[in-house]
């Protein structure tokens, strides 16, 4: 099983992971490129072999507006090969995860066309970087607008106007408000989509009430043989936090308690080794922690779990 984390790494003082520049200083997929070389060598460091890049690593290249940004997976084909390979060679699993407001499903057919836009291009870098089909494009279902049928409509007439790059590395995932893994199954049923299945969004939406096992089961079922199924990981946040509220010359003082949804700083090590015992018992998954904490709190639980060294880079030393 490969453990992984999301985008920022905070270990041996922090290291960039794309450039994020505004579009006057002329941010380049290149420049990104460059940092995440750094990434691989801290992930080659700490053994660590799966990794989900920034949906962003090449800025403003989907902006309609921002022409001269169009061209850069095609300017940096020679590095994104070279970086593939790299990876390739290092084991390393890597994704992507579009953020919230790329939604193929919306009403609205400008998001809906940046959405595609934006999904050519996660697959057109995937397929420069030489990646296999393990290396996927996360993607929630979208809006609710009109009821679930609607949705999904309007989910698989925004899935043809993909290309057949853009939709064989597409993934979907239920989410924790709306698209249960009911949902998503069915979703998946329609339109021969694998299922990425999050935990914890499991246990906030399931209207079916799925058994945990059965329901990683299900899942995997919609990946192809030959290909690890990932899924997503993450602890539910339990930290109070005091608010302060000035009320003429007083401070009146009160205790906002965390939402389900929200997720810890820290992986709960009890948790997931019941999560390991119980649900995966022993099937080939990989498992992506979606962890506040990021790289540290994916090394700190594998020196929970007793499963490598305890050894932690200098930032988490304070821990």
């Amino acid at each position: 099983m490969r453990l992984g984390f999301a985008v920022k790494i905070i270990g041996e003082g922090g290291l960039p992971t794309g450039d994020a520049r505004r579009w006057q200083s002329g941010p380049h997929l290149r420049v990104s490129l460059a940092m995440l070389d750094d990434a691989l060598d801290y992930l080659e460091r700490h053994d660590i072999r799966m990794y989900r890049f920034s949906a962003s690593i090449a800025p403003y290249a989907t902006h309609p507006d921002l022409p001269q940004f169009h061209d850069q997976v095609e300017e940096c084909r020679e590095e994104l090969a070279a970086f593939g390979e790299r990876s390739r060679a290092a084991d390393v699993r890597l994704s992507s995860h579009p953020g919230q407001y790329i939604v193929l499903n919306s009403e609205t057919q400008s998001t809906r066309d940046g959405a595609v836009r934006d999904l050519e291009l996660q697959a057109a870098m995937m397929d420069a970087m030489g990646l296999g089909p393990e290396a996927v494009v996360v993607l929630h279902v979208g809006g609710t607008a009109g009821g679930i049928e609607a949705s999904f409509d309007r989910f698989e007439r925004g899935l043809e106007l993909l290309s057949p790059a853009a939709r064989a590395r597409l993934v979907i995932e239920n989410d924790d408000r709306s698209f249960a893994l009911g949902h998503v199954l069915e979703l998946c049923r329609r339109t021969g989509l694998r299922a990425v299945w999050d935990v914890h969004h499991h246990h906030c939406v399931d209207p079916d009430d799925i058994p945990d096992h059965e329901a990683l089961g299900l899942a995997m079922a919609t990946w192809p043989a030959g290909v690890v199924p990932k899924m997503h990981f993450s602890s539910p946040k339990t930290q109070m936090e005091e608010v302060r509220k000035k009320v003429g010359r007083r401070v009146e003082k009160s205790w906002a308690l965390p939402p389900l949804r929200a997720h810890a700083d820290l992986i709960d090590p009890i948790a997931f080794d019941l999560f390991l015992r119980e649900t995966v018992r022993g099937r080939e998954v990989d498992v992506m922690l979606e962890a506040k904490g990021k790289d540290l709190a994916l090394l700190r639980l594998r020196s929970q779990l007793g499963r490598a060294p305890d050894a932690l880079p200098a930032a988490a030393a304070s821990d």
